[in-house]
């Protein structure tokens, strides 16, 4: 199966590695034309290499300035000639305990995960609206359904996304533009691999499908959200977690 985006522009922050650098993949072979948006250009620059193909462009973004995170929907907008897709994956984690964590972390978190989703959305939206089409997918966590110990920073924001989506895709809707959210649970990244392996196997136990996901399968979920097979669908959060917290 290919093309279900083909000739489509994409924004995708936090696209040089982990579930960002699957989506980006996921959606270029599939016919978009992706900007690999993230705060460390070099590595935006080597997964475009990666990718080889004129249809992928790096960016140095942070997207929690107002002014980058417009760029990185304008250069789409200027180099492929439109934005169809934008993709809200920036993030970062700040664990500690309630009483460990300092205001510090609890800002960071929140303003990565919960300013950065909203100013994606309203840099994005405001291109969408003028062409009367467009998807926005935001990436929340199952650690905003149920809350993570040691997460109250994460747990917190990636709650909000889901309320900023549900918001944002009551007044976007009447312009046809979407806005869904997606919940991965425990994806096998370089993050999540970080973890001491009797936590991750833990984890990996609580979970009835008993394996951790792939970034792959994050991608395709955003993939469908981003494409026609979506396209009755709008304020929605596709949980992608292999059972977990059902």
């Amino acid at each position: 199966m290919s093309g279900l985006v083909e000739g489509r522009a994409a924004v995708v922050t936090g696209a040089a590695q982990g579930i960002g650098l699957a989506i980006a993949t996921t959606l270029h072979e599939h016919g978009a034309s992706v900007v690999i948006a993230d705060r460390d250009s070099d590595r935006a620059e080597q997964a475009a290499k990666e990718l080889g193909s004129e249809r992928v462009l790096a960016l140095g973004c942070d997207v929690t300035d107002e002014a980058s995170m417009e760029r990185a929907v304008h250069t789409a907008a200027e180099e492929f000639g439109g934005l169809d897709i934008h993709v809200n994956n920036a993030g970062i984690t700040r664990d500690a305990s309630l009483r460990k964590m300092g205001v510090d972390d609890f800002d960071a978190v929140m303003t990565v995960h919960l300013r950065g989703t909203w100013l994606g959305v309203r840099a994005a939206s405001a291109v969408m609206r003028e062409a009367g089409r467009g998807s926005i997918v935001n990436m929340s966590s199952l650690s905003g359904k149920a809350g993570n110990p040691g997460q109250t920073n994460y747990s917190a924001a990636k709650a909000g996304v889901v309320g900023l989506t549900k918001a944002a895709a009551k007044e976007l809707a009447h312009k046809n533009v979407r806005v869904n959210a997606i919940q991965p649970g425990l994806i096998r990244t370089a993050m999540t691999e970080a973890m001491p392996q009797d936590v991750f196997a833990q984890n990996e136990a609580a979970i009835p499908m008993k394996r951790a996901g792939e970034a792959s399968e994050v991608a395709g979920a955003a993939l469908f959200l981003a494409s026609d097979l979506a396209s009755y669908m709008t304020g929605s959060v596709l949980e992608v977690g292999g059972g977990r917290l059902m």
